[in-house]
């Protein structure tokens, strides 16, 4: 055997080294199929209409994100007009709905995290389905305070919202994963 394969494997078989790959395979991964999976329900270039038309879940997810926080608005008093893309607050702000919006990445990325976290599944699938819901839940609250207070021609400290909103939702799922981590590591589950 070879010096490089010696040394290939040997890092192969660190736990760590395997975990990282995997995770940032999976990452890639789940984040470029949603990519693609736009690309082809999505008319011109590559399209395939029977998935634009029964199995578009990319338009499912949009529809239910910007119905969430016109659903919250209105709960607050607020009157509010929505189309497949856009929400608007009368008297206030609103956004337009690009896909990058829907916090795929974020969701990519904490997914492929929890699933090759080595562990057990059952602890694992609870914690993930409780992450993304939590995201969820951030990026509604995210779009309900953009359309009553942001005004993109004065961002705050200069940072776009997308950037704020990716930062806010780290820090959120750093500490989150810490405290699984240290709870599942007393109780013997990690």
């Amino acid at each position: 055997m070879s010096k490089l394969s010696q040394t290939i494997k040997s890092f192969w078989d660190e736990p760590y080294f395997r975990f990282i790959c995997y995770f940032l395979l999976l990452s890639l991964f789940l984040y470029e199929f949603n990519t693609a999976y736009i690309g082809i329900t999505a008319k011109g270039g590559i399209y395939v209409p029977f998935l634009d038309q029964h199995l578009n879940y990319i338009n499912w997810w949009r529809n239910f994100t910007i119905d969430s926080a016109a659903t919250v608005l209105r709960w607050m008093d607020y009157i509010v007009y929505t189309n497949d893309y856009q929400l608007k607050v009368i008297g206030r702000h609103g956004f337009t709905m690009v896909y990058t919006c829907l916090g795929y990445g974020i969701m990519s990325v904490f997914s492929a995290f929890v699933i090759t976290f080595p562990g057990y599944i059952k602890a694992r699938y609870g914690f993930l389905l409780f992450g993304l819901v939590l995201i969820q839940l951030l990026n509604t609250l995210r779009l309900i305070v953009l359309s009553l207070y942001w005004d993109k021609r004065k961002p705050l400290l200069t940072i776009d919202h997308h950037d704020l909103f990716n930062i806010i939702v780290y820090v959120v799922l750093i500490l989150l994963v810490y405290g699984w981590l240290k709870c599942a590591s007393k109780r013997g589950k990690v």
